[in-house]
């Protein structure tokens, strides 16, 4: 079995040496064949890749086939940054991971991958979450930032970071069956926030909305693509420009983005806050029970009253055998649960708890103080409590 903690032997700062950046091996040279075939790439390119250092934030769904071909291209330096473990429910999409690793954290199987691709590329690891705190600890240094992330606040993060430092950054999102990609914050160019100012209000993550499984492979190759051109300094990069893809259709469309002066971000403000889409409610005082709290008050004479605010596709696949009313149509329906605002308690579920603290901040705002947040929703019931409860 293999061991699921990062290799010792896989360097975790610095560049490659220069003696190492100055030739290319003789195994190298037959690796990499058919790009020194390339009258645009040639020697001269391949050592530019041996030379560069690129980023991969995020090693999921659209980090998988970028650091794939990233590795595969011989880019030098390779960083991963990622703080999760492989779920099965990855699987359909994230093919840097495989079963013999579900469980495990995310860089650990992509590390034994992509040294086995191209054992001669250094592999930097940064097994952390993205925040304000590190961001610009991170990306420092690096000559690309691909981002694989899948939810704008960390988007607005590496923006804002790579705009103060100069750092070229390969954008891209899917849902359902659609992606865009860019490149945001190249000289003179525009940024994330050109684009989306504030985040859209109906944005969902594909692990709440759903991806097709081959749209991230599609989305992220393009990428990596951006990321090479960018480091071999050819063709034309996606800068002012929005590329969307629609699998369903097969077409690609482009959108210009314009650069908005009076948006300009400096490293002053390079970490600022994201800006709240949809912010009536503050649900910092959300009260919280725990799924065993819950069990404990499910099993007595006098049970609580479940809320599901999850959609009804998300329904079918896990419950907890709530009422089942949908997030977006709470404010509407709130006659629906009013039998129940004199109940000792109501308790508020989703997915992973966001949802379900946004709805009970909803509810504490009309009036129905006991409203209670199911902390860690069906993903928390799944680990801690029934594993026969799909997780998702």
């Amino acid at each position: 079995m293999q061991d699921d903690t990062l290799m010792d032997d896989m360097p975790v700062d610095g560049a490659l040496a220069a003696d190492e950046q100055a030739e290319l091996s003789s195994t190298e040279r037959q690796q990499y064949l058919r790009h020194l075939q390339l009258p645009l790439v040639g020697l001269e390119g391949q050592l530019k890749l041996k030379k560069a250092r690129v980023l991969v934030v995020g090693v999921g769904g659209l980090g998988s086939p970028a650091a794939l071909y990233l590795a595969a291209a011989g880019v030098g330096t390779l960083g991963l940054m990622d703080f999760d473990e492989v779920a099965l429910s990855n699987l359909q999409r994230q093919i840097l991971h495989d079963t013999t690793h579900v469980g495990r954290p995310k860089l650990a199987s992509a590390q034994a991958r992509l040294s086995a691709l191209n054992p001669h590329i250094r592999l930097e690891l940064h097994a952390e979450k993205l925040s304000a705190v590190n961001v610009r600890e991170t990306i420092q240094g690096y000559d690309v930032v691909v981002d694989g992330t899948d939810n704008f606040e960390s988007r607005y993060l590496l923006n804002d970071a790579c705009v103060a430092l100069g750092i070229p950054h390969v954008y891209g999102s899917v849902y359902r069956f659609e992606g865009q990609v860019s490149v945001f914050a190249a000289p003179g160019g525009p940024n994330v926030r050109d684009l989306y100012p504030q985040p859209p209000s109906n944005a969902l993550t594909c692990d709440l909305g759903g991806v097709l499984g081959v749209l991230p492979g599609l989305v992220g190759t393009v990428q990596a693509t951006e990321a090479l051109k960018w480091i071999l300094g050819i063709g034309e990069p996606l800068v002012g420009r929005l590329l969307l893809i629609d699998a369903l259709t097969m077409c690609f469309r482009e959108l210009r983005v314009q650069k908005q002066h009076d948006i300009a971000i400096t490293a002053n403000n390079a970490t600022r806050p994201l800006p709240p889409s949809d912010p009536p409610t503050s649900m910092a005082s959300v009260p919280e029970i725990t799924v065993q709290d819950y069990q404990a008050l499910r099993d007595s004479d006098a049970p609580p009253f479940l809320l599901d605010v999850r959609r009804p596709d998300e329904y079918e696949i896990a419950q907890l055998d709530g009422t089942l009313i949908p997030l977006d149509e709470l404010p509407n329906r709130l006659d629906e649960i009013e039998a129940h605002r004199d109940d000792e308690l109501i308790v508020v579920h989703c997915r992973s708890g966001a949802r379900s603290a946004r709805a009970t901040a909803l509810l504490h705002g009309h009036g129905f103080t006991n409203a209670v947040n199911l902390k860690g929703g069906i993903l928390a019931w799944s680990d801690q409590i029934d594993s026969s409860v799909p997780k998702y």
